[in-house]
C-alpha cells in the first residue's frame, strides 16, 4: 500500500525514523476517513518493521491539522472496525488513539500551525508533543456541537485549565501547550523540525525490545489512574451532545456551506478564521 499513498508521505529522515507527513496542505490537513486509514497502515507498519525505532507524524504547509474532514461521512470507510449504533465515531476515534498508545515504538506529533479538533486528538494520541511556539492550539468545537471525542483535555492539563478550554473554545498558543502539559517543549518555528529530529535520534538509540517497555510503564500508570475507563465515558457525554438543539442547527448550517458554518461560530469570539490574521 505504501505506492499507493496519497494522502500523506513517508519517509526516514535519520536511521531508524519513520516519519509521516499528512499531505493535503491545501485544506489544512483534515483527516478524512482516506487519510486516517493511509496514516494507520503507516504507523502500523513502521511498528512492525525491525528497522524503525521511532516515528513522527507532521503537517505539510501552514499547519499541522486543523480538524476532522467536515465535508465527509464519517461512518464510511473508516480504517479499522469500531461496533456501529449510537456513539460509533467518538468511540472509533478513542479506539484508534488507544492503538497509537499500544503501539510499540514511539510516536512523536510535531506540529506547527494550527492544531484543532481532531488534530488535537491526533497529537494527544502521540507519546511526545513538540510545537512550534506560534501554533493555534484548541478544540472550538464546544462552541456549537459537543466535548470532544477523546475527552483527553483534564488528563494533559489538569481540572482548571481544562475547563477554561472547553467553556471557551479558545487556542493556546505552542508556548501556552508546553507550559500547561499538552506539549513537551515549544520551540521557534524554524527551529522545530531540526530539535525534533534531535530527540528521535536520541529515542532510536534505544533498542525497541526495551523501549517499548518503558513505553507501556508509562501508560500502565496512566491506566492504573483511570485514563481508558474516563476517556471511554466521555464518548457517551460527546454523542449526547449532538442531539442537542445548538449542534443540530449548526449541523444545519454546515450543509449550507462548511466556511460560512465555522465564521458563523467564531465571528463573536474573535479568533481563527475570524481573527483577521
Amino acid at each position: 500500500m505504501t505506492s499507493e499513498y496519497t494522502k500523506i508521505i513517508v519517509d526516514e529522515p535519520l536511521p531508524a525514523v519513520r516519519r509521516i507527513t499528512l499531505n493535503r496542505p491545501d485544506k489544512r490537513n483534515p483527516l478524512s476517513n482516506e487519510l486516517r486509514s493511509e496514516l494507520f497502515h503507516a504507523l502500523e507498519t513502521a511498528d512492525q518493521d525491525d528497522s524503525i525505532r521511532c516515528m513522527i507524524i507532521r503537517g505539510a504547509g501552514p499547519c499541522f491539522s486543523a480538524g476532522y474532514d467536515l465535508t465527509s461521512n464519517s461512518a464510511q470507510g473508516q480504517p479499522f472496525y469500531t461496533p456501529g449504533g449510537l456513539s460509533n465515531w467518538p468511540r472509533h476515534v478513542v479506539d484508534g488513539f488507544f492503538r497509537m498508545w499500544d503501539m510499540a515504538k514511539p510516536i512523536i506529533a510535531q506540529v506547527h500551525g494550527y492544531c484543532l479538533a481532531g488534530g488535537t486528538e491526533l497529537a494527544t494520541a502521540c507519546d511526545l508533543v513538540y510545537v512550534a511556539e506560534d501554533a493555534m492550539i484548541g478544540y472550538p468545537v464546544v462552541r456549537t456541537i459537543s466535548p470532544p471525542d477523546n475527552q483527553f483535555y483534564p488528563w494533559i492539563v489538569g481540572m482548571r485549565r481544562a475547563m477554561e478550554l472547553m467553556l471557551t473554545g479558545d487556542h493556546m498558543s505552542g508556548s501556552e501547550a508546553a507550559e500547561s502539559g499538552f506539549a513537551n517543549r515549544a520551540f521557534a518555528a524554524e527551529q522545530l523540525e531540526a530539535e525534533v529530529l534531535k530527540v528521535a535520534s536520541r529515542i532510536a538509540k534505544v533498542p525497541t525490545d526495551v523501549q517499548q517497555i518503558n513505553k507501556r510503564a508509562v501508560h500502565r500508570q496512566m491506566d492504573a489512574m483511570g485514563v481508558r475507563a474516563g476517556i471511554r465515558a466521555g464518548t457517551e457525554m460527546q454523542q449526547l451532545a449532538m442531539f442537542t438543539k445548538t449542534a443540530q442547527d449548526h449541523f444545519a448550517e454546515i450543509r449550507k456551506g462548511l466556511t460560512q458554518a465555522l465564521s458563523q461560530r467564531d465571528k463573536e469570539f474573535g479568533d481563527y478564521r475570524t481573527s483577521g490574521d
